[in-house]
């Protein structure tokens, strides 16, 4: 793998720190009649998407990995360790469907939900990285080899500039406060 250099660095925070810039921007500025900001439009849209399209990735992610999985069922505790990772992933994915659901019904619990998924990102590949490297027996520095850091990490960061946006947009907060009929029977025993 090569260095990464001043120039990948700067094009790195030319990709990232400009949408956020404007998203963060965009989301904080007061609008002249913020009512109309209901709804999923503007960045929120986008946001929809993406929270539409996660699950998908997490199963994409799983089917790729289906061939390390018949290598590691070979080895001993390797049953176990595959088992494990997949019972993670599929953890991380009843959350991200749990996300998707509130946000689809327009639950006032969406953001705290959003943020919840974006602080599992980190927790979920932790687990993961002790729970391979301590059943079969390697250095967590051969777990993480290669580019093992750069996707959690790009998602990470990704999903961050989203709970950014959530936490200040006035839309957001225009959309998720109806409280459904189920969370207003919860709350009324």
């Amino acid at each position: 793998m090569g260095t990464f250099s001043i120039w990948h660095w700067a094009i790195v925070l030319l990709l990232i720190g400009v949408p956020v810039f404007f998203a963060v921007r965009s989301a904080a500025k007061p609008s002249q009649n913020p009512e109309p900001l209901v709804g999923f439009g503007g960045w929120l849209m986008l946001l929809a998407i993406g929270q539409a399209l996660s699950p998908l990735r997490t199963l994409a992610d799983l089917a790729n990995s289906a061939d390390g999985y018949q290598q590691l069922m070979t080895l001993s505790n390797g049953p176990l360790a595959v088992y494990g990772e997949v019972t993670l992933n599929l953890a991380f994915l009843a959350l991200q469907l749990v996300v998707l659901v509130s946000m689809l019904r327009k639950s006032r619990r969406f953001p705290q939900l959003f943020l919840l998924q974006w602080l599992a990102i980190p927790v979920v590949f932790v687990l993961d990285t002790i729970w391979i490297s301590s059943l079969l027996g390697v250095p967590v520095n051969q777990v993480l080899a290669g580019d093992a850091l750069a996707a959690p990490i790009a998602s990470f960061v990704a999903a961050g500039i989203w709970v950014a946006y959530v936490c200040r947009s006035v839309r957001v907060r225009n959309t998720f406060t109806r409280t459904n009929a189920s969370e207003q029977v919860a709350s009324a025993s």
